[in-house]
């Protein structure tokens, strides 16, 4: 099986993809967090600093693009085929309101013209293998039938869903029916996506869709750096190497930003699903959430490490 790292914004940039890959084995490929290409065609300083070829050294990385214009995503591609990049992923599932309200991400599954133009630009100009990462619909899950049949007119080289519609957000359940429907009718090889924490997950999955090789964990993989490997049947991961793990992106980050605070704020996102691989955790959850400056963060982490049982999987409702 294969095992991807989702995009997640303001968690997995380049400095945690390469945090993680040294301390935990399993994870075939990491997913970027998305560039939104602009109409003058510039990237800007911070989407250049992630997608940068020395700052993803030893890490399979693949850029993912936002966007509804084929000139944009063409010229987005370009540039990545330029650093080497050989694989780029075309999302039509970011639920977000303000990326929906532009007939982006999962906003665009409800424009079928619009969609149709974008991906006839694409498939007839694309200078590397394009794969899509998309939801069910944007209001129904009836739209994925029809959807599905766009999908089968171009060459898409896997096609990654996330059995939700934009309205579910992460919150509401999958619609795993409709997954069954993705496996009936996709030409392209599918990815599965959407709620896998712990390795049981998984065996649930390939039992029922095992023709399916590949599954992308996005939460999942934050609260349990090491499941990517467990589903591999490696062990998990001892306190000792998540401590390790912790001191490294931390130290990093500041190293990175010069800044300790600017690195407290963005472990803080990390932290939200890292904290539920501990148990009795609530107490030193708000203390590291309503930290206020980098002496109360690094002391309410100290005491996570220090006093708080590891658990075998992520607990909890998140």
């Amino acid at each position: 099986m294969r095992c991807y790292f989702a995009p997640m914004e303001g968690i997995t940039g380049y400095i945690f993809r390469n945090c993680h890959s040294r301390f935990f084995p399993g994870v075939d490929r990491y997913y970027m967090p998305f560039l939104s290409p602009r109409q003058d065609h510039n990237f800007t300083r911070r989407e250049l600093e992630d997608i940068l070829p020395e700052h993803n050294e030893g890490v399979h990385a693949v850029p993912q693009l936002l966007t509804k214009q084929p000139e944009d995503f063409l010229w987005a591609a370009g540039e990545l085929a330029a650093m080497g990049y050989r694989e780029v992923n075309l999302n039509l599932g970011c639920p977000s309101g303000t990326v929906t309200a532009k007939g982006k991400g999962s906003g665009l599954l409800a424009r079928r013209e619009e969609l149709e133009r974008l991906l006839d630009g694409i498939f007839a100009a694309a200078p590397m293998a394009v794969s899509v990462k998309t939801r069910l619909g944007m209001h129904d899950p009836e739209e994925f039938g029809p959807l599905l049949e766009l999908y089968n007119r171009y060459p898409i080289a896997e096609l990654t869903v996330h059995p939700r519609i934009r309205g579910d957000f992460y919150k509401k359940p999958v619609r795993p029916e409709y997954f069954d429907l993705a496996v009936r009718m996709s030409r392209a090889p599918l990815c599965y996506n959407g709620d896998v924490v712990t390795p049981g997950d998984w065996e649930k999955i390939s039992a029922r869709w095992p023709e399916v090789e590949a599954v992308m964990i996005g939460r999942g993989l934050v609260a349990d750096p090491s499941l990517a490997g467990r589903l591999k049947g490696e062990r998990p991961a001892g306190l000792d190497t998540l401590r390790a793990f912790h001191h490294e992106l931390y130290e990093t980050y500041a190293q990175v930003f010069g800044s300790r605070r600017n690195a407290m704020l963005r472990m803080k996102e990390a932290w939200t699903y890292l904290i539920h691989l501990f148990g009795d955790s609530e107490k030193l959850e708000r203390r590291i959430r309503k930290a206020a400056d980098t002496g109360e963060f690094e002391s309410a982490v100290d005491e996570v490490f220090r006093t708080l049982p590891l658990l075998d999987e992520p607990a909890g409702e998140w």
